[in-house]
């Protein structure tokens, strides 16, 4: 999927790596509507590094992979038009990027009014009922009395609530801009020498005094029902090793919090990791690209990771990688939707999730490597100090002494509760499926430490348990459909489109269509050339004449 960003909105371009120059642009032209020599396509914004329609280079020689963003722009009248049309709440006014495109779920809530209505008060109110006075007049989304007030109460306002508060008053927020953060020194300083042998105030960034931050980009995470969650922790029941997953789900509407949003969790991947009790390493994993994919044809995206103990600039990291679209900041990107939750245990001896983020401050200290954890106080972080190879502005941040006075203390050591946001993680009272549930579910991907493997033997065994006379209950399983596209044997990737599409939609035809093709039809015979074991039900290899389990003959 290769995206590609127009004055008209962004659109996703199916592509593949052997797939030429000239190949790629009919596609575009296609896809935007343009006549072939209506527009050019540039691999950077400042319009550098133009693809040209060449039969003799690939999109893999161009070094074009998937996911990455390419800007077309209009080079003829008879394209589309070059402004874009945005939509914004009443004096809301648009600075920064305009054309950036925000999220779908940004977009929504910005066409949204926000404002908290009260009913008439029968005691206090003393006029008419068409009447409106201070005791029911509507609150603003960012009124911290009324947010304090909640049960239980919102100690961060949402994002969307944070750009109204910007964006009101008697400036419409004539001056907003949402500036990201930057630590490193500013390039093209040439009054004096490079650091470490000159610096002065225009090129020097300033210090930072952290602050607990007011708002979030994300109110609540709820996974969707318990299996998900359940399946995550069997592994962690099993070898008591700590235990890393990506979250695939959406973004929705949180209506317990005005103009909140919601990470709605229904799947999780379990990348290639070594983990011990008290360490986690991950390990390269060749199918990120395949999964995000998949996830995106299935109407998901990686919006959360789950992992077993706090780690703060882990997150940070992550976050930085998964930018957040806003229109308000100059470099179209502010802060991040990307959450984290935890799986932890609680005074009750139970199992709990909390949800967390660590705010923009942090962010850019672990983007521009300014911030090193403590290797004997976890719960402390260290600002770095500047040596020949960087230069780190001062980081402070503001305690209260024995006395009750406010002071100002230097990040080294600072603790990382001025870096974390909580969130609240739940589950429903209705559980929600987007994929099916079976008392004998597909095995997770890279678990092998367990005994579960993926291959054709287990998905014999799978069909076999789950007879169902409705394809799409079976094939529904988020695991089961990333091993029919990653497998060695029969990788069903350009063929399996259609099959998304059905359990994205939960459509039955679409799905009985698929399970007709030549594809499926292979892979079950790949599936029913092994044999069921008559006394211990074990799914041996063809070819065999006793079983593999219980050595007794097939016969």
């Amino acid at each position: 999927i290769i995206r590609v960003q127009s004055p008209d909105g962004v659109k996703r371009i199916t592509a593949t790596k052997r797939e030429t120059a000239a190949t790629f642009l009919k596609k575009v032209a296609k896809e935007f509507g343009f006549q072939n020599n209506g527009f050019s396509v540039y691999i950077n914004r400042n319009k550098t590094g133009e693809i040209t329609a060449s039969s003799n280079k690939s999109l893999n020689l161009l070094k074009i992979k998937h996911g990455d963003l390419l800007f077309l722009f209009p080079s003829s009248l008879a394209g589309p038009s070059s402004e874009m049309e945005t939509s914004a709440p009443p004096g809301f006014k648009v600075f920064g990027a305009p054309n950036v495109v925000e999220d779908e779920i940004d977009q929504y809530l910005s066409k949204q009014d926000g404002k908290i209505y009260r009913s008439r008060d029968p005691q206090l109110c003393r006029h008419g009922p068409l009447g409106k006075c201070v005791h029911c007049v509507p609150l603003e989304p960012f009124d911290e009395d009324y947010l304090n007030h909640l049960e239980p109460p919102v100690k961060h306002m949402s994002f969307h609530a944070y750009i109204r508060k910007l964006t009101g008053g008697a400036d419409k927020g004539k001056f907003v801009a949402l500036e990201n953060i930057s630590c490193k020194i500013k390039s093209g300083c040439e009054g004096h020498l490079p650091w470490p042998n000159g610096i002065c105030t225009k090129c020097q960034p300033s210090a930072i005094t952290l602050n607990r931050q007011k708002y979030r980009h994300v109110d609540n995470i709820m996974f969707e029902n318990h299996t998900v969650a359940d399946r995550f922790l069997d592994f962690w029941r099993k070898t008591g090793n700590q235990h890393f997953g990506y979250l695939y789900g959406r973004y929705t509407e949180h209506k317990d919090i005005p103009l909140g949003i919601r990470a709605e969790v229904a799947a999780i991947y379990e990348p290639p990791q070594i983990g011990t009790q008290n360490s986690l390493e991950l390990l390269e994993d060749p199918k990120a690209e395949v999964v995000d994919e998949i996830a995106a044809k299935l109407g998901l995206r990686k919006d959360t990771y789950f992992l077993s103990s706090e780690e703060c600039i882990t997150a940070g990291d992550f976050q930085n990688k998964h930018p957040n679209m806003c229109r308000l900041s100059p470099d179209g990107h502010f802060g991040s939707k990307f959450v984290t939750a935890v799986a932890t245990g609680g005074p009750d001896n139970q199992v709990h999730f909390e949800g967390y983020q660590v705010s923009n401050q942090c962010m850019a200290l672990v983007r521009d490597e300014c911030l090193l954890p403590c290797k004997d106080a976890p719960e402390l972080g260290y600002a770095k100090e500047s040596s020949s190879e960087q230069y780190v502005p001062d980081v402070f941040y503001k305690d209260v002494d024995k006395f009750g006075n406010e002071i100002t203390q230097l990040a080294r050591p600072l603790p990382v509760e001025y870096l974390i946001i909580d969130i609240t993680t739940t589950f429903p009272k209705d559980p929600v499926y987007t994929f099916s549930i079976s008392q004998n579910p597909f095995p997770i991907e890279n678990r092998d430490v367990l005994g579960e493997t993926q291959d054709f033997h287990s998905l014999a065994t799978y069909l076999s348990q789950n007879t169902s006379s409705v394809f799409l209950d079976t094939i529904s399983d988020f695991h089961l459909l990333l091993f029919l596209v990653t497998n060695e044997v029969m990788p069903l990737q350009d063929s399996i489109s259609l099959l998304l599409e059905a359990v994205r939609t939960r459509n039955e035809e679409l799905a009985q269509t698929w399970k007709r093709s030549e594809q499926w039809a292979t892979i079950e015979q790949l599936c029913t050339a092994m044999w069921a074991c008559q006394h211990c039900t074990f799914m041996n290899q063809p070819g065999t004449g006793h079983c593999e389990m219980c050595s007794l003959p097939r016969t």
